[in-house]
């Protein structure tokens, strides 16, 4: 009995310590499920310092919402093109979600209209030169007026569904180089594609054409919270380690 005392008494500490938390403490429940996950790493250790853990949890929960959508074709490809990272940077990967594996990295530029080394502005307009945020599916490759070259659809209304019309596409660019880089300090831009070198292009092109899933980030205009991809209901649940350990 002295026993259950005791134990009832710690039960009740702790109650009056979850409910007269000390000052500048507070209890906070967080359901964000965007919030950083750094345990997504141990999935995919390669893009650990390439990546933060936020752009990948988001990413991967993006494909998996297309997957159940019915809307990616090739599965295990994910592309990434994370923009808060300056041009000179390689910021394109290409992953292999079963295997956890880096496939391959890139350089990309942003579109003219976004900004100078940073990329800071970015529009689903014609004529704008920006580029564009969002989930895409990779389309059917062509050959136009920059060669080798894959399609893009936008699969966000209003962030870049008109992807299409602007003639949004992945192809290869003679700005898009590290001697560019060290002539200029950043890369060279384009008119709104995510142009890749002539190095690397028809190797990225080859890699994720015909329906996979590429993601193009940026912290700008809390752009999370406004994806049409999550459906409210996804937005309560974990997507990113649970579907992917």
């Amino acid at each position: 009995m002295y026993v259950a005392m005791i134990r009832l008494l710690m039960v009740f500490f702790m109650m009056l310590m979850m409910a007269f938390p000390e000052k500048g403490q507070s209890l906070t429940f967080d359901v964000n499920p965007f919030k950083k996950n750094s345990s997504v790493f141990f999935k995919f250790p390669e893009l650990r310092n390439k990546i933060s853990s936020q752009v990948l949890s988001a990413a991967l929960a993006g494909y998996r919402a297309l997957k159940e959508q019915g809307k990616v074709n090739r599965d295990g490809i994910l592309t990434v093109i994370d923009f808060n990272r300056p041009s000179v940077d390689e910021r394109l990967f290409v992953i292999d979600v079963n295997q956890g594996r880096l496939l391959y990295s890139a350089l990309v530029a942003h579109g003219s209209g976004s900004g100078g080394n940073y990329a800071q502005s970015f529009s689903n307009v014609p004529g704008s030169r920006q580029s564009s945020l969002g989930f895409y599916t990779t389309g059917d490759t062509y050959d136009g007026k920059n060669g080798y070259s894959l399609r893009l659809q936008g699969q966000e209304r209003g962030i870049n569904d008109k992807a299409e019309s602007r003639s949004i596409v992945i192809h290869g660019a003679n700005y898009v180089s590290y001697d560019f880089i060290r002539k200029h300090g950043r890369l060279g831009r384009s008119e709104g594609c995510p142009a890749l070198s002539f190095d690397s292009f028809q190797q990225v092109i080859d890699l994720i054409k015909g329906g996979s899933c590429l993601f193009i980030y940026h912290d700008a205009n809390d752009f999370l919270s406004k994806s049409s991809i999550f459906a409210p209901e996804l937005k309560h649940r974990q997507l990113y380690s649970d579907h992917f350990s």
